[in-house]
Formats: structure tokens, C-alpha cells, sequence
């Protein structure tokens, strides 16, 4: 249980790790971490070779070690290798996407997928070795079972996801972010409660051989555009 409602003082302790970089190791660091995640390529076409749990779970732990409003870590993580699962979690995704694609999206957000060339088909949920289901907490409990309120919940699973991913592409492996609407389905399929809010599934794996990503998701706005800077 994460929180006892007799032990919520504050208590400060030393920070216990301190980065102690010069400044030219510290430019070093980021460059190199840039050129790693331009590595990274959202990739639709999986192989079957399987991907340890270990693995899996050490990305999972570094998605928790994100920050979070009030430290309440607003977040649980379902990873799922088993096949009949897998396919059970496809089935009720590829009929949400239907309905997407014949309508339900309307015509500009159609028109704007097109580059990407996706469909109401996702076969990676069922090829690619695991899925991790994000689950945003909405409220949680202490441990004499009443609630507590969690704060700012989206953008501490968001940033939280953020760190999976570059956990995951970290470890060489590939992925793809889907998010069917509504997703309720997986409350019932993975049995997490009510508390709980799907937000997205990863499919997780290494690409296949003849894996492709579209030429537009190579194109990406320049720092002149993402960026501004007011400098003392």
C-alpha cells in the first residue's frame, strides 16, 4: 500500500544522486542522447522472436521512477505476452477501429492519417511479442481502505509513458502506440477496477525484416519551430 494516512509528514532527506558533469560532457550527453532517440521509429510490421520479461520489467520500473503530482504515481502497467489474450485484446480493437474508419472519425482526421498509411487492421497486436496496456489511476485508496484524490493524473501518465518508451528503445527494442476509443474493454479483459482509465496500449518487439515507416514520420519540425528561448 502506497500510503498510510499516519505517515504523510514531510521528511527531507540528502539528495542521493547528484550529477557532476563539466560542460563539455554535459553538451557530449545530450548529443548523444539526441542521436539515439532519432533512432527511435515507430514501426507497424513486427517479427514473433520473443523478448524476455526481464526486459519488460526493468522499462516498466524505469516508467515509475517518473514524476508525478503529490508523488501519488497515478499509473499501472499491464504487460500481456499470452496469446489468446492478445488476440481477445485485437478483436474488441479492430471493431472500435471500424467504426473509426467508416465514420466515426470524420473526413479530416481520415484525410490527415493517409500519410501515415494505417487502417482499421492493427496485426501487431497479435505478432508483436507483448502489449502494455497504460492505465491512468483516477483516484486511489489507503490503507484502511478509504480514497485519496490524485493530482494532475494525464500529465504524470504521459510523462511516465514518455520514459517507457525511451526505456523500451533504450533496451533495442521497437514499438507502436495504439489507442483505440473507448477502450473500457480492457478494464474487464486485464480485470483492473473501476479506478482505473485505459489510455493506450504499446506493442512491443523487434521489427521485422521487411519492416517499413512511412517517408512522412521521418519529417520532423526543426528547433526553430518547437523551441523559444528568452535568455537573462
Amino acid at each position: 500500500m502506497m500510503f498510510s494516512k499516519s505517515s504523510l509528514g514531510y521528511d527531507p532527506i540528502p539528495l542521493p544522486h547528484r550529477a557532476d558533469m563539466s560542460d563539455a560532457e554535459m553538451q557530449e550527453a545530450a548529443q548523444e542522447f539526441l542521436h539515439k532517440m532519432q533512432r527511435r521509429h515507430t514501426v507497424r510490421d513486427f517479427s514473433d522472436r520473443a523478448v524476455a520479461k526481464d526486459v519488460i520489467a526493468r522499462c516498466i520500473e524505469t516508467a515509475g521512477t517518473a514524476p508525478s503530482g503529490a508523488n501519488h504515481q497515478p499509473w499501472h502497467f499491464v504487460a500481456i505476452s499470452e496469446s489468446s489474450l492478445k488476440q481477445a485484446i485485437r478483436a474488441e480493437a479492430e471493431e472500435e477501429e471500424r467504426r473509426f474508419y467508416a465514420g466515426g472519425a470524420g473526413d479530416e482526421w481520415i484525410k490527415a492519417l493517409e500519410p501515415i498509411g494505417t487502417n482499421a487492421d492493427k496485426p501487431h497486436l497479435t505478432i508483436a511479442p507483448w502489449l502494455i496496456v497504460v492505465f491512468a489511476q483516477r483516484w486511489g485508496e489507503f490503507d484502511d481502505g478509504t480514497r485519496y484524490k490524485n493530482y494532475y493524473v494525464p500529465e504524470s501518465v504521459n510523462i511516465a509513458t514518455g520514459f517507457l518508451l525511451a526505456a523500451l528503445h533504450h533496451a533495442g527494442l521497437t514499438t507502436l502506440t495504439h489507442t483505440p476509443n473507448p477502450m473500457k474493454f480492457l478494464n474487464d479483459a486485464l480485470g483492473r477496477p473501476k479506478s482505473e482509465k485505459p489510455t493506450m496500449i504499446i506493442a512491443v518487439g523487434h521489427p521485422a525484416a521487411d519492416a517499413t515507416v512511412p517517408r512522412v514520420a521521418k519529417l520532423k519540425k526543426p528547433m526553430s519551430e518547437i523551441a523559444s528561448f528568452h535568455e537573462g
